[in-house]
């Protein structure tokens, strides 16, 4: 990861913070570049595998058809209801597809992990189940902007 964070310093998540709270959380929302430039953002399931997060995504969708145009892609991933309890990530990058478009199961080993860690957190499985429909989206961060407003009561 390039960028560091530069605002926000004092509430920013640790990286064991950090990677605690994206290997417990299960929805984000997903920022991607339309044809006409608009931003389109959509929510989906994920899994973080301590160094990217992977998006198992529609391929038929408007997520997909924009990444495939321009890789470019923001998430954010946040929790809490009470503004003292707000704490969330912003990971940004390109996006990657791996494996197989659509995901039908083929042998891939770098999807071994990601699909267990998906099936697991997701679905209560040990195997992933394939529909036919979704393919993997990878997303290895070159900036992560984080915030724990829970440390303002100790500043």
């Amino acid at each position: 990861m390039s960028d560091t964070q530069r605002r926000g310093r004092k509430i920013m998540m640790t990286s064991g913070e950090l990677d605690e709270f994206l290997t417990t959380q299960r929805t984000c929302r997903v920022a991607t570049v339309s044809a006409d430039g608009a931003p389109h953002v959509s929510a989906l399931w994920f899994a973080w595998d301590g160094t990217s997060l992977w998006l198992y995504s529609v391929v038929r969708s408007k997520r997909w058809a924009d990444l495939s145009r321009d890789p470019r892609i923001a998430v954010v991933i946040d929790t809490g209801e009470e503004y003292e309890q707000l704490r969330g990530a912003e990971l940004s990058g390109t996006a990657e597809f791996v494996g197989e478009i659509p995901r039908t199961g083929d042998l891939c080993a770098e999807l071994d992990a990601p699909e267990t860690l998906f099936a697991r957190k997701n679905f209560g499985l040990e195997e992933m189940p394939y529909d036919g429909r979704h393919a993997w989206i990878r997303l290895t961060p070159k900036k992560i902007v984080s915030w724990d407003f829970r440390k303002l009561g100790s500043l």
